[in-house]
């Protein structure tokens, strides 16, 4: 028998790898495998699975949700009170994270009722929107306030801003940007018309370019639409100079607000100081 010379290694042969270097190749083939499997799951996840968090959802695939539940807002208030589509609004610069920028769309419906019966209102609001929404009305230190959920992380929110006054608004919340918000196309028609008319009855200059918003309606495939524009105001108050445009189908009387149906457009005149706000409607139906 020959004898081996302290301190060196046997060989272990070309056909059997060290110990060391075969746990290594299993531990290669483990990591590359579980890699792979992450990689389908979370293909499969991006693909089939609903967002789990609001960022998960751009600006540009929220604004629909947003302009869809404007839409099912105008319908609820039905004749409950004057409504009317405010511009939308997009706040930059929010914080998604300590490093990233989003932005946050809000659009909401502007209500004038007759009496101060808010409460009322919000409430029947919220017994028209759809189940799925589970609308509800709470009485806070701040009055009633209605909180919905319209989907894809859009909250919902309904709250007096004054005397006979409702907001009703849907919220994105902070998100990321990608292509941005596109709103929906509206047309200068009936209700343009209908300012210009309003307009002319209060003095107020010729000529003026209305601005405009839509929303789609909950069914039918029709969309809702307001025209807008400011002038100074007259020394007349609101009745007298509107009643004969009115026609008699007056809506809403008050010291600083006028409205009235021409067809199925509501116009609604508000004063606030030394202006006149015009707005023209033709609201959803519920």
């Amino acid at each position: 028998m020959n004898a081996v010379p302290a301190g060196y290694a046997p060989p272990t042969g070309p056909d059997r790898p060290a110990p060391g270097r075969r746990w290594l190749r299993w531990l290669l083939a483990a990591t590359v495998a579980w890699a792979v499997l992450l990689a389908v799951l979370t293909w499969n996840s991006v693909r089939d699975d609903p967002p789990t968090v609001r960022e998960q959802r751009t600006l540009a695939e929220a604004g629909p949700v947003v302009d869809r539940a404007v839409g099912e807002l105008l319908a609820a208030v039905g004749d409950g009170g004057v409504a009317t589509l405010a511009p939308d609004r997009i706040g930059q610069g929010c914080r998604i994270t300590p490093l990233t920028d989003g932005a946050a769309l809000e659009r909401r419906v502007d209500v004038r009722v007759a009496g101060d019966d808010v409460r009322g209102l919000l409430q029947r609001v919220a017994d028209r929107l759809p189940a799925s929404w589970r609308a509800g009305v709470s009485v806070t230190s701040e009055g009633p306030v209605l909180r919905a959920d319209a989907g894809e992380f859009v909250t919902v929110e309904g709250r007096s801003t004054g005397p006979g006054r409702v907001r009703l608004t849907a919220d994105t919340g902070c998100r990321p940007i990608g292509s941005g918000y596109r709103a929906p196309q509206a047309r200068a028609g009936a209700e343009a018309t209908a300012v210009a008319e309003a307009l002319r009855a209060l003095g107020g200059p010729a000529g003026l370019t209305p601005a405009l918003s839509a929303a789609p309606c909950p069914s039918g495939g029709r969309v809702a639409h307001t025209a807008r524009a400011t002038t100074g105001a007259g020394p007349k108050p609101l009745a007298t100079a509107l009643a004969p445009v009115a026609a008699g189908a007056v809506v809403l009387d008050t010291v600083d607000a006028y409205a009235y149906r021409r067809g199925p457009v509501t116009v609604l005149a508000e004063r606030t100081g030394d202006q006149i706000h015009v707005t023209a409607t033709t609201p959803c139906t519920p």
